[in-house]
């Protein structure tokens, strides 16, 4: 399997729906507290924004239009922040 198809399957498996649902989340607290605080709404957009990112990767992979060296890269970067986040 190509690192752009790894690539792909990690962000459509794991992390999409893990930032789908942390979004989701925080939009439910902030609803229910009727307000949110600056820290909360920096965290959602940083969220929507690593979002918008992931979506992008992927569009650019099924275009064909991303590099096996590039692909590589980022496939290395997440899984390290992954591991990160596990330990």
């Amino acid at each position: 399997m190509q690192n752009s198809e790894k690539l792909k399957n990690l962000l459509t498996i794991e992390i999409i729906p893990d930032l789908e649902e942390a979004i989701d989340e925080m939009f439910s607290m902030i609803e229910k507290a009727k307000m949110a605080s600056i820290a909360d709404k920096e965290e959602l957009q940083e969220l929507q924004e690593m979002l918008a990112e992931c979506k992008d990767i992927v569009e650019e992979i099924d275009a064909g239009d991303m590099l096996q060296d590039e692909a590589e890269g980022i496939l290395l970067e997440l899984m390290e922040a992954k591991t990160i986040e596990e330990e």
